[in-house]
């Protein structure tokens, strides 16, 4: 497989597959990447003082039980791939189910300040979109919670029916929560976006599962479909790229299936983490709005100007670009529809230093040489 590393990038790759099932391509990876989910599930202060003790109360019962049969019932083959993840790193399941429900479950959080401060600072995603005559791309920053620093890494996994995907996962999390593409010329990165409480149903089909199932998908289309088939809880846009058709769609999705699809052309489109197209009730986030508003002045004519917004520190308080002291850009994906590559930038996306490329055209993915 074909990536090049650059030397002093923490950012691992793992070749995993074919597999006899889903629950031993989990497996796998949980034993390759087992020091990283362990590390990941001891900094992570939402799980450990949040999560954990909220699902030993009797209140989160029916929300878990929900959670678990309704996933299990609809993507069996990724419920067991999160069973084996937890039995080859060898950490409770529990720990696991928790993080990759997230966000189908801190709403239902008793209330605190405290709780509040901690939960809203999870994670961020700036995203820069263009389809025109002379450039279509889309990049993307990928901003995280300090926890997760460091507990990142690539499956490049091969399905037994012969497809293969590359994603950046999150340790512990189904791939992909952030963004990957697969070998049918399929790409997304995903946002997420607060919608209210009054808007958000208990025990829907989880967002980690759905954007894992889009590893899948065998076009724009058949992803739609995967989208709309499934009965969420909480709402996400994801930014679906496809190199056939040299085409993206942003498309919003909330819960009692909502959905509003926007296709991009050669206005650039700036999407954070905010409902720019559906009709639903949001949370005002200062952090989101305030990046939306810079982004609106900067121009945008150009690859180079594209990451020269996505590295922006211009706001000292809401940066594009973060580093810290609670939320990072752990990485900047950039997807270029005429070039069919996929650079990784760690570092400020102005530099355009990628320690990865693929060529997402080309079996095995080799990256250029």
């Amino acid at each position: 497989m074909g990536s090049l590393v650059l030397e002093g990038k923490l950012l691992e790759m793992f070749e995993v597959g074919p597999c006899g099932d889903a629950y031993q391509m989990g497996m796998l990876i949980g034993q390759r990447f087992s020091s990283q989910i362990r590390g990941r599930l001891a900094r992570d202060l939402v799980l450990r003082d949040q999560l954990l003790p909220f699902a030993q109360t009797q209140q989160a019962q029916p929300l878990l039980k929900a959670l678990t049969d309704n996933n299990r019932k609809k993507f069996p083959q990724y419920w067991d791939e999160l069973l084996g993840t937890a039995e080859g790193s060898g950490v409770p399941v529990l720990d696991l189910i928790l993080i990759n429900f997230r966000k189908e479950i801190v709403s239902f959080l008793p209330k605190t300040s405290i709780m509040s401060n901690i939960v809203d600072a999870v994670d961020d995603c700036s995203d820069v979109l263009i389809v025109s005559d002379s450039l279509a791309m889309a990049a993307h920053n990928e901003d995280a919670n300090v926890a997760l620093v460091g507990h990142t890494y690539l499956i490049k996994g091969t399905l037994a029916n012969g497809p293969s995907f590359v994603a950046y996962t999150y340790a512990g999390e189904l791939p992909s929560c952030a963004f990957g593409f697969n070998s049918h010329g399929l790409a997304f990165t995903l946002n997420s976006v607060p919608p209210t409480e009054e808007e958000i149903i208990a025990g829907g089909i989880g967002l980690n599962f759905v954007s894992r199932d889009l590893l899948e998908a065998s076009d724009i289309d058949d992803a739609l479909t995967r989208i709309r088939s499934s009965d969420v809880s909480v709402g996400h846009s994801y930014n679906l790229i496809d190199l056939k058709t040299r085409k993206i769609l942003n498309v919003e999705t909330t819960s009692r299936n909502r959905i509003s699809i926007r296709e991009i052309g050669a206005t650039p489109f700036f999407h954070a983490n905010m409902y720019l197209h559906l009709p639903v009730q949001q949370v005002q986030d200062e952090n989101s709005i305030s990046r939306q508003n810079r982004a609106a002045l900067l121009p945008k004519g150009s690859r180079k100007e594209f990451l020269s917004i996505l590295g922006d520190t211009d706001d000292a308080k809401y940066p594009i670009y973060m580093t810290g002291p609670t939320l990072y850009t752990l990485c900047t994906a950039v997807f270029d529809l005429d070039e069919q590559t996929l650079s990784i930038i760690e570092g400020n996306p102005k530099e355009e230093e990628a320690s990865h490329v693929f060529i997402m055209s080309a079996k095995e993915f080799k990256m250029p040489q």
